[in-house]
């Protein structure tokens, strides 16, 4: 396990420390970007519309007692959405949409030795490879939970005032009542935390594939089980450190 991590290391030190010519990435973030951020938009919208909708109607649901206020319902989804479900779930989803896809391509890149016509160039491969990618995940997952957290706030809106369960102005007196605007600055935090260990294990993993396409595929599966388990114990120590 120590050797895993030790070896995990060397890996970020290659990507951060021996780059290539800064122009050289331009185009590779580019294109990262729209692979990485513009392809996980629909399932982004869609995840988080539900996240808000199902939060509203079983927060509702569990309001038994009539001296509970009905905004609660809408300042129970603003806070469970911008401390936990945008940032944690979303980026749960993505380890497994972005990080197996990542970890696929660079596994396949290896073991048809197109990583070793790489380094034979002279080229540091981990870092013309990997750094676009970390760069792009950095740019564009802040984005998508923003996205997310407006959605879910919105799903929320719609599904408990359409069902009746809410008004309108209980609803928005809820996403008002003891705002805390130092949550959202927390969420972007874990986001670019949660943004890099997703694109830099799942890139260790694939870049260190070995034998045919059956371990490539062990490689993707690895890859989301650990960014999954990675995510979990950083939102556990973020909340720690900084709530």
């Amino acid at each position: 396990m120590l050797a895993l991590v030790g070896r995990y290391f060397i890996f970020l030190g290659k990507m951060l420390f021996l780059r290539e010519r800064p122009r050289i990435y331009l185009q590779a973030i580019l294109d990262e970007c729209i692979y990485i951020g513009i392809s996980s938009v629909f399932i982004v919208v869609i995840v988080s519309s539900f996240i808000g909708a199902v939060t509203a109607i079983q927060t509702a649901y569990n309001l038994v007692s009539p001296l509970v206020p009905k905004y609660v319902i809408g300042l129970l989804v603003r806070d469970t959405t911008l401390l936990e479900l945008a940032p944690t779930i979303i980026s749960i989803i993505l380890a497994g949409k972005v990080g197996s896809n990542i970890a696929g391509n660079l596994g396949t890149m290896r073991i048809t030795e197109q990583i070793d016509a790489l380094e034979v160039m002279g080229i540091n491969s981990v870092s013309y490879l990997v750094f676009p990618k970390v760069i792009a995940a950095l740019l564009t997952f802040p984005l998508l939970v923003i996205m997310a957290g407006f959605l879910s706030i919105l799903g929320g809106y719609l599904a408990g005032v359409l069902t009746g369960v809410i008004t309108e102005y209980e609803y928005v007196k809820g996403l008002r009542e003891k705002f805390v605007p130092y949550n959202i600055t927390f969420a972007l935090v874990k986001t670019v935390v949660f943004s890099f260990l997703i694109t830099t294990i799942s890139s260790f993993k694939g870049y260190y594939t070995r034998g045919g396409a059956l371990e490539v595929g062990l490689s993707s599966t690895q890859a989301v089980t650990s960014s999954c388990i990675a995510i979990l114990v950083a939102d556990y120590a973020l909340a720690e450190l900084l709530l």
